[in-house]
């Protein structure tokens, strides 16, 4: 089934009645924070209601069984095991509590990506402070994606981490996730994926993709509240992980000078939880799934693809995507406009787009000479109208 065909076993108009503001706004901004479906909303505010009826603690209680299906929810999502999944405040504490569960030593070797997310790569630098363990960047291939064959010259045995973005925040590059756990499968190194753009623009499968670890948020293209994120972790690697901190609820006080880990992936969490934002999360993983992410991600590529198509017509933009393949982020700049500028002057018109700045991305960044990029990302509740919509408001602009 081509990707035009695939896309539209999507019931748009359905999806767009459970997104009310796509009425009245061309909301593009989806890899910032995207609009949440109805059932996202309802979830959250049916628990908020009930914990002002009953108490925060009896309101669990009641819906433990559907806080506990939150688990069964992603791990679809994943093709993971609920035991390998840890529900988590947003998807930075979800990365930095694999990341710095992992031991270093002076010499040891962390090999990333030229478009590593900043938050990602400065906790890097910190360990390589404390402990002595060097930061290797994989150079990019020709199309500007990670360079399989680089890294695999890059392996020797002092290498303890792979850990890479594989859709960066700065424009369309989707990087060869796949090959890369073929990789750090064949060499038995843990593989740490960033997977915040993916999870709910793409499939997901860890089993494929070979990760290790894979942390995502809820609020971007898969559409639930913001501070909701998970964490994966394979079964094999998390028997021997310690977090980096723990309470009560991640390792049981079970005599005075002795705790235990829990033998799951919630050894990553703690006690305390915002009930409501799970039941939002998994609404939004529940909503995802019932759709289907082949769906999904067929339509998102028809829409940023035709996004660019648009964008190469008009005088003085630049686009600013990498990659093969590339996903539904849509990065461009133009000729005697700021980023900001053109991002303000959207949002007056009822577009909303956002901007990139160089410091998210800086090796990338630097090594291209970006300026602050304007980022636009569909998604599949969008419509071509709209995609249209923003060329031509764009288009306007260049003849100003």
């Amino acid at each position: 089934m081509d990707r035009e065909r695939e896309s539209r076993l999507i019931d748009i108009d359905r999806i767009r009645a459970d997104t009310p503001a796509a009425s009245w706004r061309a909301y593009l901004h989806n890899a910032g924070a995207a609009l949440m479906p109805t059932p996202v909303v309802e979830a959250l505010k049916s628990h908020i209601d009930l914990e002002s009826e009953i108490g925060g603690y009896a309101a669990a209680d009641r819906e433990s069984g559907r806080l506990d299906a939150v688990y069964g929810s992603v791990a679809r999502l994943l093709n993971a095991a609920p035991d390998e999944i840890a529900l988590m405040e947003n998807a930075t504490v979800a990365w930095q509590m694999a990341f710095y569960a992992l031991p270093f030593c002076a010499g040891d070797r962390i090999l990333t990506a030229e478009a590593e997310y900043a938050a990602n790569y400065v906790a890097f630098l910190q360990v390589a402070k404390r402990t002595g363990a060097v930061i290797d960047v994989v150079p990019s291939d020709a199309a500007g994606e990670l360079d399989i064959q680089a890294l695999e010259r890059m392996i020797d045995d002092k290498v303890k981490l792979i850990a890479i973005t594989w859709v960066p925040t700065n424009g369309g590059l989707v990087n060869p996730a796949a090959a890369i756990g073929k990789i750090a499968r064949a060499h038995g190194i843990p593989y740490l994926l960033d997977a915040c753009q993916a999870v709910g623009q793409m499939q997901v499968d860890v089993e494929a993709i070979g990760c290790d670890m894979l942390s995502a948020t809820g609020r971007k293209f898969l559409r639930g509240p913001r501070g909701t994120g998970f964490l994966y972790v394979r079964r094999p690697l998390l028997q021997g992980l310690e977090p980096p901190m723990i309470d009560h609820f991640a390792a049981p006080w079970i005599s005075r000078n002795h705790y235990q880990l829990r033998d799951d992936a919630r050894r990553f969490e703690t006690w305390e939880n915002n009930y409501a934002a799970r039941l939002g999360l998994g609404a939004a993983v529940d909503y995802a799934l019932a759709i289907g992410l082949s769906p999904i991600e067929q339509r998102c590529r028809l829409l940023a693809g035709r996004l660019r198509k648009g964008l190469v017509a008009i005088s003085g933009v630049t686009i600013r995507d990498l990659g093969r393949t590339p996903g539904a982020i849509v990065s461009f700049t133009m000729d005697g406009y700021e980023a900001d500028a053109i991002v303000s002057r959207a949002a007056a018109a009822g577009i909303t787009i956002g901007a990139s700045d160089p410091s998210s991305t800086r090796i990338d960044a630097e090594a291209r000479a970006l300026p602050v990029v304007v980022r636009a990302s569909p998604h599949y509740y969008n419509t071509e109208a709209e995609i249209d919509r923003l060329v031509a408001f764009l288009a306007g602009l260049a003849l100003r």
